[in-house]
């Protein structure tokens, strides 16, 4: 899972980089790689996170990521997680 930072002045910056963004979320979403996204209370000082299916498609996100590319994310990191509720 996926955990971004936001650059300073975030909410300056994300709106040009958004529509690829989204374009990119939708793409991983339809392929059912994406679970999850959404920002914190705070994007600006706590950043957002995702849930995918996999690690290897996390990276591949983030790796193609106009946010990541552009300057809109300072700085990620990507942890495991294991659900404990499983239907």
């Amino acid at each position: 899972m996926p955990f971004y930072e936001s650059a300073d002045d975030v909410l300056s910056k994300a709106p040009a980089q958004f529509p690829a963004h989204k374009a990119r979320l939708d793409d991983f979403h339809a392929r059912g790689d994406l679970l999850m996204v959404g920002t914190f209370g705070d994007p600006q000082e706590e950043g957002s996170m995702a849930i995918f299916t996999s690690r290897e498609a996390a990276e591949e996100f983030v790796r193609g990521d106009p946010f990541v590319l552009n300057g809109v994310v300072r700085d990620w990191q990507i942890r495991e997680w294991d659900e404990v509720l499983v239907p």
